[in-house]
């Protein structure tokens, strides 16, 4: 590949879920190598499948390796695609009533059916662990009713059993939002600086994700709070000890590290290109870049920094590598690691 399409591959650009705009020539232009369709829609399986082949069209691939379409289809508030051909998935509270088994299958059959309009990766589940005595109070998950219950081995049972289940069914999965959101009170999305005062680096509450890690969950989504007990300094996308200390040594997990939405406007204290530069900079892989009006911007800083540092370089090339491999393990290149 060349150092353009390298960096295409640590993109995941955001489209409209009811149709392809003028993003399709963002997509071009960055050579994007992965989509997520943002925004609910209704309009059902049918036009679906037609917004995803428009949107692998207007995608500039490199031989032998495909897009890989993305989508949050957690359930409950969080749930993109909706319509005739989709079930409506109950939120990840009231899954959790579920038996393991019956959460596995259910998980399945929505599985199949994101597969069937040509979905390649649900990001979700939550493994975020919220106190019961923070309950709503928390505004990213709790509020929300996206959390799977306070107690740790609770939510490492129904992360599982949706884990296997969306991988019974052809989708690959992106647990979130490490090393947690449970505990915080302002939501990532829209707060500029939300921090966890609790979390440690072997807290119990890691264990939904260590569970997932076990049972070969395809990417980690790294949350954008800061984590004063951990790495004070920097969000936990920006930081080399919550991914390379935590996720790659402490949990040995060796795949596809993805930030949450780096578009965010809770970033915007930083140039896009910087947040783009120090979430690879600090081991990530794959970003997601919900506006696509920042998407170029993203790309270039990451293809002059490369050109400048051969540490950057090395370390697009490690990326790339990795969501390559993702992509053959999910038929979606030719090519394995």
């Amino acid at each position: 590949m060349s150092l353009r399409e390298q960096v295409g591959q640590l993109m995941m650009v955001g489209v409209n879920s009811g149709g392809l705009g003028s993003e399709g020539r963002t997509l071009a232009r960055t050579r994007a190598g992965s989509v997520i369709l943002l925004g609910n829609s209704t309009l059902g399986a049918g036009p679906t499948r037609r917004v995803v082949s428009d949107v692998r069209d207007a995608t500039r691939r490199p031989h032998g390796v495909k897009t890989l379409l993305a989508v949050d289809q957690e359930g409950g508030q969080v749930q993109r695609l909706q319509g005739r051909g989709f079930d409506t998935i109950p939120s990840a509270q009231s899954q959790a009533e579920q038996s393991d088994a019956k959460l596995t299958a259910n998980a399945e059959d929505w599985s199949r059916q994101l597969a069937a309009v040509g979905i390649d990766a649900n990001l979700a589940p939550v493994a975020d662990v919220v106190p019961a005595d923070l309950g709503t109070a928390n505004a990213p998950i709790g509020l929300l009713r996206r959390g799977y219950g306070s107690s740790p081995r609770t939510v490492s049972a129904k992360t599982t059993a949706f884990v296997t289940g969306m991988d019974r069914g052809g989708i690959a999965t992106a647990v979130k939002h490490f090393p947690g959101l449970g505990r915080v009170r302002g939501n990532t999305d829209f707060v500029r600086r939300v921090v966890d005062d609790q979390t440690t680096r072997r807290d119990p509450g890691l264990a939904g994700f260590a569970a997932t890690i076990d049972v070969g969950v395809d990417m980690v989504m790294v949350s954008s709070a800061y984590y004063t007990k951990i790495d004070a300094d920097h969000r936990a996308a920006f930081s080399t000890v919550v991914i390379g200390s935590m996720l790659r040594r402490d949990l040995k997990f060796d795949r596809v590290v993805i930030s949450d939405d780096l578009s965010a406007a809770a970033m915007a204290d930083l140039a896009p290109g910087t947040r783009a530069l120090r979430f690879v900079r600090a081991g990530g892989d794959l970003l997601i870049v919900g506006d696509p009006t920042q998407a170029d911007a993203m790309a270039d800083a990451l293809q002059q920094a490369a050109r400048d540092d051969p540490g950057v370089a090395r370390r697009v090339a490690k990326s790339a590598t990795r969501v390559v491999s993702l992509k053959a393990d999910r038929g979606l290149a030719d090519c394995a690691r």
